[in-house]
């Protein structure tokens, strides 16, 4: 089955078309960066030049994989009104994925994990997961101020891409794996093994999780 994925949530992003299997194998054929400012007028045709560029059409497609959150509010809103309308229209199941929770999926680590990402204006996204071989179950998912976080007796892993809360939390005294921010081809797994447990959501239900933030707290703030 050709799966879709789409991540459009922060100051660039990118696409993958993966093929996977009943047996929970997921490999990319191939992933497109996406230029960050340019989401909502590049999109739909980067997403038909990479099915066009390996023989394939927008109808071979039969589930997609899109992140949800946390991340830019204009960003979000374009990724999932896309995903939206595929998937309704070619009726095919999706998964939405958190940032978090493929941060967390990407540790090294097994156990209690904290993935940490910048949430801007001195703020910072975290979501705690228990990590083993058999997936990563959510256990909540917060937006702290930087404070709060630095002050919350953190005794877990924590994995982020932004070096600025990595050094933050080693001068803590945290144990901190930086890792590279996930690219779409770790969105298609992890979303693809959702989709094999059932862990779907509906084209309508498709909503971005912004974590703590109301819509209109993003829009008058310009996040």
């Amino acid at each position: 089955m050709l799966l879709l994925a789409v991540d459009t949530s922060g100051k660039h992003g990118s696409i993958a078309l993966a093929r996977c299997t009943p047996e929970d194998a997921c490999v990319a054929i191939e992933l497109a960066p996406l230029a960050g400012g340019t989401f909502s007028a590049d999109l739909v045709p980067q997403i038909a030049a990479l099915l066009d560029r390996h023989g394939f059409s927008k109808v071979d497609l039969g589930a997609f994989a899109v992140v949800s959150g946390p991340g830019s509010f204009t960003g979000l809103r374009i990724g999932l009104a896309v995903i939206k309308a595929l998937a309704e229209v070619l009726a095919k199941p999706i998964a939405a994925v958190s940032l978090l929770e493929a941060l967390a999926s990407a540790s090294h680590s097994r156990g209690r994990v904290v993935a940490a990402l910048d949430g801007g204006r001195n703020e910072v996204f975290v979501g705690e997961y228990e990590v083993g071989d058999a997936g990563t179950r959510l256990i909540g998912e917060r937006l702290l101020t930087r404070d709060q976080w630095l002050q919350s007796g953190n005794h877990a892993e924590i994995v982020t891409p932004d070096s600025t809360l990595a050094e933050a939390a080693r001068a803590k005294g945290w144990h901190v794996e930086e890792l590279e921010r996930p690219r779409s081809d770790v969105i298609a797994r992890l979303g693809w093994k959702k989709i094999v447990s059932g862990q779907t959501i509906s084209s309508d239900a498709l909503e971005a999780n912004y974590i703590g933030r109301s819509e209109t707290e993003l829009f008058a703030k310009g996040n």
